[in-house]
């Protein structure tokens, strides 16, 4: 291949100009040329082709978001859009396509690789949602983004002997809520793969105050409930002081970890090296600390598991 396009699709995630660096510049070493495709596949649609050139990616490996910017785009969910999206990039001489994004932005990559184009898909979602990969990129980041506000947070409720119901991403997928919960003692985790139950929750906060602690940290998965909600149920059923938390799009900003520049890189580089032997229709990945590709199609098909064993394991550790 003599000429690919990368853009990125879907919500930000710090990690993703690691990501396109990468593209960029191992791209021009193997002899390509690269553009950059503004604005995901609405920009695609509109024929926002950015020619890349090693300067034009200085500088940004520690940047959060997106220099590229993005955007939903729902006429790209259908075949007339489809077909003209692999029009535009026939027309432009692009003969590969990386994408960068999470499941909806993968239906994208997965629908041009069946019209014959290759494309590679990079996960790029801080919710950790998709099934083939154990990391996705910008989830280590927001993790320890939400790890720092619960630090905060905590320190008030233990100076006010209250009970904080942090309120965080994830509207199908509990990860950010387990893994950042887990790293902030949080004596409480609410994920929607595991059925609330407020009773229980009213126990475990009260078994904890008697037990000396003078803070209580509920981190809840906004696809679990709200905040404000949870906190009236609790409130019906105890005396306890209750506050509330929305880290809201807090959680998708600020400079990438090391884990995510590393992840942005690796990949970016995996996914030409496919490209230049020609190889498409694939997306890369973490599994086992070990950098792979499988197939688009059967790696989009695959239904993420809930970790129960790490779950449960949280929930003894923060009593």
């Amino acid at each position: 291949m003599k000429k690919i396009g990368v853009l990125t699709s879907g919500g930000d995630a710090p990690g993703m100009n690691a990501a396109i660096r990468a593209v960029v510049r191992y791209g021009i070493f193997a002899g390509m040329e690269v553009v950059g495709i503004e604005r995901g596949y609405a920009g695609l649609l509109e024929g926002k082709f950015v020619p890349m050139s090693m300067r034009s990616v200085s500088d940004i490996i520690q940047r959060g978001g997106t220099i590229l910017r993005t955007a939903r785009c729902l006429e790209f969910k259908t075949k007339e859009g489809q077909d003209a999206g692999v029009a535009q990039l026939k027309k432009e001489g692009i003969e590969g396509l990386i994408v960068i994004g999470g499941d909806g932005s993968f239906m994208g990559a997965k629908a041009v690789s069946e019209r014959g184009f290759p494309a590679i898909g990079i996960p790029g979602t801080i919710d950790n949602d998709l099934a083939y990969t154990d990391y996705t990129l910008g989830f280590d980041t927001a993790c320890n983004t939400i790890l720092d506000a619960i630090n905060k947070i905590r320190d008030t409720m233990s100076s006010h002997e209250r009970v904080s119901i942090v309120e965080v991403m994830g509207r199908h997928c509990g990860d950010l809520a387990l893994y950042a919960g887990l790293g902030g003692g949080a004596e409480v985790i609410i994920v929607p793969e595991h059925k609330i139950d407020i009773e229980r929750i009213v126990e475990r906060l009260r078994a904890s105050k008697e037990r000396g602690k003078l803070s209580g940290i509920v981190v809840l998965a906004e696809g679990a409930g709200k905040a404000d909600d949870v906190a009236e149920q609790i409130k019906a059923r105890s005396n306890l002081s209750i506050r509330t938390t929305v880290l809201g799009h807090l959680q998708r900003g600020g400079a990438p970890s090391m884990k995510d520049r590393y992840l942005g890189t690796c990949w970016g580089v995996h996914a030409v090296k496919l490209l230049e032997k020609g190889i498409g229709n694939r997306i890369v990945g973490i599994r086992n600390n070990q950098i792979y590709d499988m197939d688009i199609v059967e790696g989009c098909a695959m239904k993420k598991k809930f970790d129960l064993d790490l779950y449960n394991m949280a929930g003894i550790v923060a009593r």
